[in-house]
């Protein structure tokens, strides 16, 4: 029988976020810097079936029931349905986090592998906007990928979309109106200090109570539930039309509650987004460590997680990897 993966505040990990690549079809100005970033050597990045290994130690061992694929971008990992059909087979609650290019594509593939949501990243529904924060003009093909992952049962899709004041907080209820009318979750997330430039400020956050207030003058709302060990609080619409979330990572953290840890696309673990300090997995499969020592690092990691990421405190210290190298 599966034990707890318990930390020494007495949270219990039951979520694994695995990015399975670094690369993206993408050079946003917030993950990547102007001048883009050196990829991983592809000896450097753990294999399907390296993945799958520290993925059933944690399942098996500890109970971990939920999978999230990041990247980077997911989708530009070659065969990637068949990652997804090895992480399946775990039994677990399988996502996948993409920038939605590919599934038109994708979208049934995927689902026929096993995947069972998908959340698509997108921060405006202007064009010329999404051209200058992606450096790609592709938001025709995202908004088509989204009704591809709707037309092949992925329920639900939601969307994320990072709000940063002053660049889409003037979007936030275009992307409601987008969600009421699509049949989709909108996930508004809080600016975080993940970004490549390192241009992140407490004045280009926009608030939780910022966003509620500004989509419920139009729409009004309804508390659903509170988040729990989830990133995001949820709201209803009081007309039927669905939900919002929101994930107040800066302004409300959430960390006493968090349950989630994450493997980077080299074989790093993290028990935190915000972790300085990780734990060199592949070089402990590669140097042939057996599942018995593989779960004795996880644990002794797990041990020391921190009690939060105190972004708003003088003793903050931001992450070395920006978030497309950490994986969202």
């Amino acid at each position: 029988m599966p034990v707890d993966l318990v930390d020494s505040f007495g949270r219990v990990v039951r979520d694994l976020r695995i990015a399975v690549t670094d690369r993206c079809n993408f050079r946003c100005t917030y993950c990547m810097p102007e001048e883009g970033l050196d990829w991983l050597p592809r000896d450097e990045v753990l294999s399907f079936e390296e993945i799958e290994r520290i993925a059933r130690i944690l399942v098996d061992r500890y109970g971990i029931n939920g999978i999230r694929l990041t990247g980077g971008e997911p989708t530009v990992r070659a065969h990637v349905t068949t990652l997804v059909a090895k992480l399946a087979a775990l039994g677990v609650d399988l996502a996948m986090t993409t920038n939605g290019t590919t599934l038109r594509m994708l979208a049934q593939p995927l689902r026929d592998a096993g995947l069972r949501r998908v959340n698509v990243s997108l921060d405006t529904l202007h064009t010329e906007r999404f051209s200058e924060m992606t450096r790609r003009d592709e938001l025709t093909k995202v908004l088509d990928g989204i009704d591809a992952a709707i037309d092949a049962g992925f329920d639900p899709v939601k969307i994320n979309a990072v709000i940063e004041r002053g660049v889409n907080d003037g979007e936030l209820l275009d992307l409601a109106v987008f969600g009421r009318q699509r049949g989709v979750e909108i996930r508004f997330i809080e600016f975080m200090p993940l970004d490549a430039q390192g241009e992140w400020g407490r004045q280009k956050v926009v608030s939780q109570d910022e966003i509620v207030d500004t989509i419920g003058s139009v729409f009004p709302l309804e508390r659903v539930t509170a988040r729990g060990a989830a990133p995001a609080d949820r709201w209803r619409y009081l007309d039927g039309k669905g939900l919002i979330g929101v994930i107040p990572t800066v302004t409300k953290a959430f960390c006493g509650d968090c349950d989630r840890v994450r493997l980077t696309a080299d074989g790093q673990f993290r028990t935190c987004l915000f972790a300085i300090d990780e734990t060199d997995l592949r070089a402990a499969l590669r140097r042939g460590d057996t599942d018995d020592e593989m779960a004795g690092l996880i644990e002794r990691a797990v041990g020391a997680k921190w009690a939060g990421h105190q972004i708003n405190q003088v003793n903050f210290l931001r992450p070395r990897r920006s978030m497309s190298q950490i994986g969202g």
